[in-house]
């Protein structure tokens, strides 16, 4: 038997506005730009995984038909993210009229929140100067980075990420397709694991695909390369009880039996702390620590120190 060598985000990806899950209202509101072939510049904002870019593919395919790559131009901030990238790729693109009938072309600009200011200022410049012939559609995770001046120039739609009926929908589909099974409370750790992130489910049920046609929490957690909950809990729960060298010796093993980075686990620890047993305030004061212990990481201090620093705060509460 000859096995499936898509890649499931690409062979999963929505082909249609019906399609697009979970973003209900801003689906509506595109789709009706493109049905009066009268668009104006866009910004997405949101998470990553939870459709942005597919929306952006399907209203270019919906404008466009067959024509829609010769229309459409697809750049990504993060690799390029200089403003050599602005004066050239896209004005070369934009200065020429689109072909067929609809009156402009597309530029879709994806983690636009990585260009430099400088870029953002050129690409602005870009935007009034071709009004007549191209549409942006900028994709961000934070439009806070995105300068004024641009998002002015837009309509601007937040993506959110997808609620869980919506996620279960994905992954029944899914699991139709390809014959799979989830055991127990597989389908609900899924969701827990995704956070709304549809590419993230995607990828898990690839993985896991891959190995068994039987989908186990076990295996869930195992693929997404993350700490069980209880685990942590337990870590937390030492540490509370003053017994550090036991908690420090825990959360080492669990770093290193699931590969874990200290950043991975700083995030599962913050979400765990709501659920012990101490006073409102030490829970406070407890997150306000984790917050800080990330952004010592972020800027390149010693994760392993870091991380006996956070468990001697729970300790000490």
């Amino acid at each position: 038997m000859i096995q499936d060598s898509h890649i499931w985000t690409e062979k999963y990806r929505p082909k249609n506005f019906k399609e697009v899950k979970g973003q209900e209202k801003i689906v509506e509101k595109v789709e009706a730009f493109v049905k009066n072939k009268n668009m104006p510049n866009l910004l997405f904002a949101g998470p990553a995984g939870i459709g942005k870019t597919t929306l952006a593919l399907v209203a270019a395919k919906a404008l466009f038909g067959e024509s829609w790559k010769q229309n459409f131009l697809e750049l990504n901030a993060s690799d390029d993210r200089g403003i050599d990238v602005v004066r050239h790729t896209i004005k070369d693109f934009a200065r020429t009229k689109a072909m067929g009938d609809v009156p402009f072309k597309i530029i879709y600009l994806d983690e636009c929140d990585s260009l430099t200011k400088e870029a953002q200022q050129a690409l602005r410049r870009t935007m009034e100067a071709f009004t007549n012939t191209t549409r942006f559609i900028l994709s961000c995770n934070f439009s806070s980075k995105i300068i004024d001046p641009i998002q002015s120039r837009c309509a601007v739609f937040r993506f959110k990420p997808l609620e869980e009926k919506e996620t279960e929908k994905v992954i029944d589909s899914i699991a139709k397709q390809e014959s799979l099974i989830l055991e127990g409370k597989a389908k609900k750790t899924l969701c827990e694991l995704s956070e709304g992130d549809v590419r993230r489910v995607i990828n898990i049920l690839q993985s896991c695909a891959a190995t068994t046609k039987k989908i186990s929490e076990d295996l869930l957690y195992e693929m997404s390369a993350i700490a069980r909950p209880k685990e942590v809990k337990e870590v937390l729960h030492l540490a509370v009880k003053g017994d550090f060298l036991k908690a420090r010796e825990k959360l080492l093993d669990i770093m290193l039996h699931h590969g874990l980075s200290g950043l991975d686990i700083v995030k599962q620890i913050q979400k765990e702390i709501w659920d012990l047993d101490i006073s409102d305030e030490a829970k406070i004061k407890l997150t306000d620590k984790c917050g800080e212990i990330e952004f010592r990481m972020v800027e390149g201090s010693d994760e392993f120190i870091q991380l006996e620093a956070l468990l001697a705060n729970f300790v000490k509460c």
